[in-house]
């Protein structure tokens, strides 16, 4: 059991060994310094969080580069977060893989280190047929029995986690009870709904899709925005929680040009750069094959958050 408290000293005595995983969870980004970890800058991040009053972290997801980081690297980054939030909040690690072996060894390694659960995503490049995700994810929610989420991004691992596979799925393994959608339809919320309903947690991956994916029935959302804006994206996300989708409307309108901005280029890109411009960190540093973002699309960004004050 853990006592957590919001920005605003409200405190719930949470179970850490069942996380609820909902509200707003933030992708975080790996900081770098000279193309190194910055684990100063990392820590500095995760204190950042916990005050604005943040529900999850997510280290050594697509926001964190976790291509581009050594097994050693992404290891050392989970461990940092989990130590550094002791407890506080969640810490859900990134460790899927399009082979099988490798994401069993990072679970395994991941759920040494402590973490509260795991962000799995579908096996990018090499394409397997229905039955061979069903098989993938199988054998990784074998090797923990820590809440698995689902990550079904089509667009970068050019197949989408079936609803057939995810009804098998949560019928067989009771701690395969989440999924970060990120395929960018409210359809597909519907269409998880309607077959598990209240049997499975839908997570948003789209922080400009979270106000309609969580009218259909979505409680949350993994964010990349949050890195810079935590406390609107919270403030957003738990009015919508609350069923006042007025006020959450209001604020969805308010940074939509921002969410749009964000992603002008390949994540994290933006949202670095904005994070360094706000003093978060201290580099925009990303790792090749991805590289600083344009003059053009900085000023798209900054006149943006300057529209909202930041």
């Amino acid at each position: 059991m853990a006592l957590v408290c919001s920005a605003g000293q409200q405190c719930l005595l949470i179970d850490m060994k069942n996380p609820s995983l909902t509200g707003t969870l933030t992708a975080l980004v790996t900081p770098f310094t000279k193309q190194k970890v910055d684990f100063d800058d990392l820590d500095k991040l995760v204190e950042f969080q916990i005050k604005g009053g943040i529900d999850g972290l997510v280290p050594m997801g697509t926001t964190g580069e976790s291509p581009t980081l050594n097994h050693e690297e992404h290891m050392d980054v989970v461990r940092a977060t989990v130590a550094r939030s002791n407890g506080r909040v969640p810490v859900i690690a990134g460790t899927g893989s399009n082979s099988t072996r490798e994401a069993i060894s990072s679970t395994k390694l991941a759920h040494e280190a402590g973490v509260d659960g795991m962000l799995v995503v579908a096996p990018y490049y090499n394409k397997p047929s229905p039955e061979g995700l069903f098989q993938h994810f199988s054998a990784i929610a074998e090797a923990t029995d820590r809440p698995i989420i689902l990550y079904s991004i089509p667009g970068r691992c050019g197949i989408e986690i079936g609803v057939d596979v995810v009804v098998r799925l949560r019928a067989k393994y009771s701690h395969v009870r989440h999924i970060k959608e990120a395929g960018g339809s409210v359809d597909r919320v519907d269409q998880i709904k309607n077959a598990l309903g209240n049997d499975i947690t839908v997570l948003s991956g789209d922080d400009g899709l979270t106000l309609p994916f969580m009218a259909a029935g979505a409680e949350g959302v993994i964010s990349v925005a949050s890195n810079l804006l935590v406390k609107d994206i919270v403030q957003m996300v738990s009015a919508a929680q609350k069923n006042d989708f007025r006020k959450a409307a209001k604020a969805h309108r308010k940074l939509n040009a921002v969410f749009k901005a964000l992603f002008l280029e390949p994540n994290p890109v933006p949202v670095k750069f904005a994070m360094q411009r706000a003093g978060i960190i201290k580099s925009a540093a990303v790792r090749l094959p991805l590289c600083a973002s344009s003059k053009a699309n900085q000023k798209i960004l900054v006149q943006a958050l300057e529209a909202i004050g930041r």
